[in-house]
């Protein structure tokens, strides 16, 4: 395939990528053997990149071509000891050799859950395990729902929870919900999202205080009934952008569930397990939510998400009922040995600092891009949660076209980046493990394959 197809406004527009040396022909010819059984809508970035993995190690993916990138995606966060650790090998062969399903207890399940509820936030001594991210978040709707005896709830503009029918109408994103109504009903979207650089209501911070908290406030009461179970937010709102909200907007989103006698619902699919420099996103701000949604960098890799709350929570019914919150593949031992093995490399080689520093050298870099760089409007992030919004003019804010960004994502490629930069906010997560030589490496490709643009 040699062009590439792309919607600009109403109309189409044929990009010749015949001039980028990736995808090789191994990978081409996988690939579209591979699109005769696979159904259409997988990733954006493995659609786009068409290149199909050899091996990889930490950081590195080789493809079937030979051609060695580096990772700054992480499988969109999952990947937080990136691939083929030691102990995390170990540990799962371990497992598989002895058990590899059931809901029985293990020794492995045993340790993951001491380590974990050592490391969550004081008063979060629960945890129910699931398999995938909008699983947990709709088991924290139902446990929600179990101990307030309230159905409704709220999340922000922008927001993103999950695509399944439970949770579709949380999304704060609109493309993923169209030709999809009605949503299940009891859910609102009152308000924007602390996004300080788009702000919906063209003020500024500190001085706006947090008006845009206060136009949720307002949402709430006009379009609910005001029996609020919960109000679910992330510490940083990772599809959006990674978007990282001014200090203690957080805090006051939990004072304003308190004011309807709602729950939090901190949604850490992304932000936990020290992606931002700290264990938890909303240590920034130094509150304890009633439940978190956990999930991506949990496992690494392998399918394991969770909520935690308090023992006191979890046990309101129904959701505290023999089966009533449990899932057939919930803390199956080969899920439990993953969440372990991470809770263990995350600790043992101190991949929490290795994020903090790590970032700060990545986040300084990219702020000389954007004084150097035309179309670098903003530059954002916490730990290894970077975000880079590319713009055609950074007075007007107009967003970069999907045709630049598209060819963007293609310089990366070829110069041996994985990037999610096929948008105009660019998101870089790279593996917890990346140091801070491989980081800096992949930045300049970054810069050298931006310039191209220019």
């Amino acid at each position: 395939m040699q062009c590439d197809h792309l919607v600009k406004g109403d109309k189409a527009v044929s990009i010749d990528f015949s001039k980028f040396k990736v995808p090789g022909p191994k990978s081409l010819e996988l690939f579209e053997e591979e699109s005769n059984f696979m159904a259409p809508g997988l990733q954006s970035i493995g659609l786009f990149s068409r290149i199909v993995v050899k091996e990889a190690k930490g950081v590195w993916v080789e493809d079937v071509d030979g051609n060695r990138y580096i990772d700054f995606t992480a499988g969109i966060g999952v990947g937080s000891l990136g691939h083929a650790h030691p102990h995390y090998v170990k540990v799962l062969c371990d497992q598989i050799a002895r058990a590899n399903y059931g809901s029985f207890s293990s020794e492995n399940r045993v340790e993951f859950l001491r380590l974990l509820t050592s490391e969550t936030p004081t008063g979060l001594d629960a945890v129910q395990m699931y398999s995938g991210g909008a699983e947990a978040v709709e088991a924290a709707l139902r446990l929600a729902k179990s101990v307030t005896h309230k159905y409704e709830f709220c999340a922000f503009w922008g927001g993103f929870h999950g695509k399944t029918g439970g949770v579709l109408g949380l999304l704060g994103d609109t493309s993923f919900k169209v030709g999809l109504g009605p949503m299940m009903p009891g859910l609102y979207l009152p308000g924007p999202y602390a996004y300080c650089y788009r702000c919906s209501l063209g003020l500024s911070y500190p001085e706006c205080g947090f008006g845009c908290l206060e136009l949720f406030r307002e949402g709430i009461r006009r379009q609910t009934t005001q029996n609020i179970a919960a109000i679910l937010v992330e510490p940083i709102q990772g599809t959006a952008g990674n978007v990282v909200p001014p200090p203690g907007y957080i805090k006051a989103v939990q004072e304003l569930a308190k004011e309807f006698d709602a729950l939090l619902i901190a949604d850490e699919m992304i932000t936990g397990f020290g992606r931002t420099g700290r264990m938890w996103g909303v240590e920034r701000d130094g509150i304890v939510p009633d439940v978190m949604t956990l999930g991506k960098g949990i496992g690494s890799g392998f399918p394991l998400s969770a909520i935690v709350s308090s023992m006191e929570m979890a046990k309101a019914k129904p959701f505290g009922n023999p089966s009533g919150s449990s899932s057939s593949y919930g803390g199956n031992p080969m899920a439990a040995a993953a969440g372990r093995a991470v809770l263990e490399v995350i600790k043992n080689e101190n991949l929490v600092e290795n994020a903090r520093k790590v970032g700060a050298a990545m986040m300084k870099r990219f702020l000389e891009l954007k004084e150097e760089s035309p179309f670098v409007g903003d530059v954002r992030g916490q730990g290894l949660m970077i975000g880079v919004e590319l713009v055609k003019d950074k007075k007007t804010k107009e967003p970069l076209n999907k045709e630049l960004t598209r060819r963007l994502f293609h310089e990366c490629l070829d110069r041996g980046l994985i990037s999610m930069c096929y948008s105009h906010n660019v998101r870089i997560n790279p593996p917890l493990v990346i140091s801070e030589e491989d980081a800096l490496e992949g930045c300049e490709i970054f810069c050298s394959a931006l310039k191209a643009l220019e």
